[in-house]
């Protein structure tokens, strides 16, 4: 999730999801951007339906999930990765009201029970709907870049929901920096932020740095982990999976037997 559009969170969702179903676990990725959707665009795919026609014409979730939705991985190592995409240019769905919500969840939940991951990219702001899917989430990463606009609006996202929803736990990815000092830089104003006016502590889970190979891959609709797996900004988003299954691992005994969708909520 991001306070600010534009700082890259659809492709690193989207290559974080490659990365994680290379790694052999059957990984669902929910585009819950629901209003203004792009992570079709950026794989060069055309759904028959997403979340409006489950939300809104009653469709089964389950015709609505695009499998091996990057039909050119190699399917001997990106294991189950498939998509659940948004609808784009349906501002109602933007800001549902909290009936509407619970709704849609009540209707994907059934789904998911066939993946061991569930990643969702949010979309950017603090409207409920941002908030509702963000507090259903075990883990939480916020993604932001150098820009003091986009860091203003990270605090603000982290403030509406340690303040409102008592979500307290929060991972953090600088997106597009130089190198490790910016990264260190640029979480460090967050941070201290955040602990001085919000008694809220953020962890710095990692950085990607700025890639031309990423703009590339976004032009050609692939992910960039797919056509440049040697790249800094490829290289850099391994590790962050690597360290989210070691996340995962230590959470996964307190996550077993909850509900789809609330299996990412901590007990």
């Amino acid at each position: 999730m991001s306070g600010k559009g534009g700082v890259g969170k659809s492709n690193l969702s989207l290559n974080l999801g490659y990365s994680l179903a290379q790694k052999g676990h059957g990984l669902l990725l929910m585009d819950c951007d629901l209003g203004l959707a792009n992570l079709d665009v950026l794989l060069g795919i055309t759904p028959d339906r997403n979340l409006q026609d489950v939300l809104l014409s009653g469709a089964d979730v389950r015709n609505a999930i695009v499998k091996n939705a990057a039909a050119s991985l190699d399917k001997k190592t990106a294991g189950a990765f498939d998509i659940l995409p948004a609808a784009s240019g349906v501002p109602e769905l933007t800001d549902m009201n909290s009936d509407m919500r619970d709704l849609l969840i009540k209707r994907i939940n059934p789904a998911l029970r066939d993946y061991k991951i569930i990643l969702m990219d949010l979309g950017a702001g603090i409207h409920g709907t941002v908030q509702s899917f963000a507090a259903m989430a075990a883990i939480r990463v916020i993604v932001l870049t150098p820009e003091p606009t986009a860091l203003t609006d990270a605090y603000a996202l982290i403030k509406v929901l340690s303040q409102d929803l008592g979500v307290k736990d929060f991972l953090v990815v600088v997106n597009d920096v130089a190198g490790k000092k910016e990264e260190e830089l640029t979480f460090k104003r967050l941070e201290t932020a955040c602990r001085k006016f919000l008694n809220v502590s953020p962890v710095l889970l990692g950085s990607v740095r700025h890639d031309l190979k990423l703009q590339e891959a976004v032009i050609r609709q692939k992910p960039l982990m797919e056509l440049f797996p040697e790249a800094n900004a490829a290289q850099d988003i391994t590790t962050l999976a690597d360290r989210i299954l070691k996340i995962y691992a230590r959470m996964e005994p307190y996550l077993e037997g909850q509900e789809p969708l609330r299996i990412l909520e901590k007990k």
